[in-house]
């Protein structure tokens, strides 16, 4: 009886501690989980060694003699030993086995299958839009500007923190990144818990506007929780064989906070070719959860795949198309992503940019892709040119005097032309200036206090340079009654800017290249040949 109260008691306490251990590390009950078979290797091995202890102590004084003196013998006599090493064995080899037929050493062709790349036509997919839909801010920027607005929020900063998520969506077809707050440690956590987490930041990422957004019912489900509301652990008990990936904090077209639960697939063995099949939406303030089929993500998601994961796509497509023995070798025809990337918003969509260049470590771009973060939806540009990291030293070179540091680069198309978009900050990592470098002639370098007197000096550099995109065949005329008129002094150059009655555009006329217009007031009519700009457009000649 005693003996059988014994392996009862035992039994329970592994079970408890396995709980606990499955209960903290929360891996998937699923074969194509690494975290799985760490669980179940690492289960075993501890199981085994416990019974092994405990088997030591009934040990007969002869058999104790035989282990200290000879350990080799003991074990190879041992039946218990045996059959654990064997099981822990077989489980070690599956798993030793499986990782390899799972790599792109024998699966070359199956990994340049993940993704399917089009050919894009730049000027065609990606239009001129205004500054005030271009994300100028970085990421750090943003970072800074939530810790500062959470510092004057009186109410919320002796109990809360911004957290570090700050994802990229568009909302309303503005670039923002939206980050909730969480707990300041876990004794705020207990006096807070029952209310949840009252409000989130969200940062307009081309005006620069911070707002906390207030809740009528707070967050309750979060990473900084604890116990059963733990996004993840909340995931977890209720979708135990998924394998998530990174959840994405994001806000729906009602300002609702979602976590967006992208859960993967593994197509190429047991560990390999991972693919989003699945994408769980949770409510953050209630827990609602729905499940969808990675085709009927609703379109407000913006954040499906992440970054990394596509650019992993196309590393694995440019570098696969000889074989894996080619990638160590030869090197044939590789091709590889940049070490950056960067976003950019196009028809709702979040997409991925990234540079393209030959596998070898040369200073220039073969090509450029875009990457939808929602679809995985793949485009190539074919347009050589200078690596962002290149761009980024010839804009800090134009402010050396001044030790300002450039941010990673858009990529935008101004006078139809593919261009770097920079901004310039200084060491408190505040945007002082802007700057534009040409991809295809990185020589052309502007830089402007605004944005919109960077563009005008850039659209001048493209017109010096006799770049065909800015010839007088691609301007425009404009014909009206001068409504409104106004003067300013943008980089020392006395500018005037001008509406027409029933035009709603801007006109920026430089005084020192048109100086028949101080002769112009307000009810004149004027005819003006201009450039299209994003926001305002650049007056080549007034024609009298």
């Amino acid at each position: 009886m005693k003996k059988t109260v014994k392996i009862i008691t035992a039994a329970v306490v592994l079970c408890l501690l396995g709980f606990i251990y499955y209960y903290i590390t929360l891996p998937a009950i699923n074969i194509h989980s690494k975290n799985f078979w760490f669980f179940m290797i690492g289960g075993l091995i501890f199981i085994s060694i416990a019974i092994g202890l405990l088997r030591i102590k009934k040990l007969k004084e002869q058999e104790k003699q035989l282990l200290k003196y000879n350990p080799a013998a003991f074990i190879k006599q041992s039946k218990f030993i045996t059959i654990s090493a064997t099981i822990i064995g077989a489980f070690l080899i599956v798993f030793i086995v499986g990782a390899i037929l799972s790599s792109p050493i024998v699966n070359a062709k199956k990994y340049r299958q993940l993704i399917t790349i089009e050919n894009g036509d730049f000027q065609e997919d990606i239009q001129q839009i205004s500054y005030s839909e271009i994300p100028l801010l970085d990421r750090a920027s943003a970072t800074l500007l939530g810790s500062r607005k959470m510092g004057s929020m009186v109410e919320y900063v002796s109990q809360f923190e911004v957290a570090g998520h700050y994802t990229q969506i568009n909302y309303k077809n503005q670039p923002v990144r939206v980050t909730p707050l969480e707990y300041g440690s876990l004794f705020k956590w207990l006096s807070n818990r029952s209310q949840g987490i009252p409000a989130y930041i969200m940062i307009d990422m081309a005006t620069q506007e911070v707002e906390c957004v207030k809740l009528s019912e707070g967050i309750k489900y979060t990473d900084s929780e604890h116990f059963g509301r733990n996004i993840y652990r909340y995931l977890r008990f209720r979708y135990p064989t998924y394998i998530f990936d990174d959840l994405k904090f994001e806000i729906d077209d009602n300002g609702t906070p979602y976590w967006i639960c992208p859960a993967k697939d593994f197509t190429i063995g047991l560990f390999g070719g991972e693919k989003i099949k699945n994408v769980v939406l949770v409510n953050a303030v209630t827990g609602e959860h729905t499940n969808y089929k990675i085709n009927e993500v609703p379109t407000w998601v913006d954040q499906v795949y992440d970054a990394s994961l596509l650019t992993s796509y196309y590393n694995f497509y440019g570098s696969l198309q000889h074989g894996y023995l080619n990638t160590l070798f030869s090197q044939k025809d590789c091709l590889q992503t940049t070490e950056g990337y960067n976003y950019i918003a196009l028809e709702d969509d979040v997409w991925v940019y990234t540079g393209v260049t030959s596998v070898g470590g040369d200073e220039s771009l073969v090509g450029f892709v875009l990457m939808n973060q929602r679809t995985s939806e793949t485009k190539y540009y074919a347009i050589s040119g200078a690596k962002e990291y290149s761009a980024m030293g010839s804009a800090e070179g134009k402010v050396q005097h001044l030790g300002y540091n450039a941010t990673f680069p858009l990529l935008l198309n101004i006078a139809n032309e593919p261009t770097y978009v920079l901004t310039l900050k200084d060491s408190a990592g505040l945007v002082k200036s802007y700057a534009m470098v040409n991809i295809e002639q990185y020589t052309i370098v502007a830089i402007g206090d605004t944005i919109t007197s960077c563009e005008k000096n850039y659209v001048s550099q493209l017109k010096d340079k006799n770049i065909t995109s800015v010839d007088a065949s691609s301007f425009l005329q404009a014909y009206g009654t001068i409504e409104k008129i106004a003067q300013g002094v943008v980089d020392g150059n006395s500018h005037y800017y001008i509406m027409l009655t029933g035009n709603n555009a801007i006109f920026d006329v430089t005084v020192a290249e048109q100086l028949s217009i101080i002769r112009y007031n307000v009810g004149d009519t004027i005819k003006l040949s201009y450039q299209a700009g994003s926001d305002i457009n650049i007056v080549e000649e007034i024609i009298e």
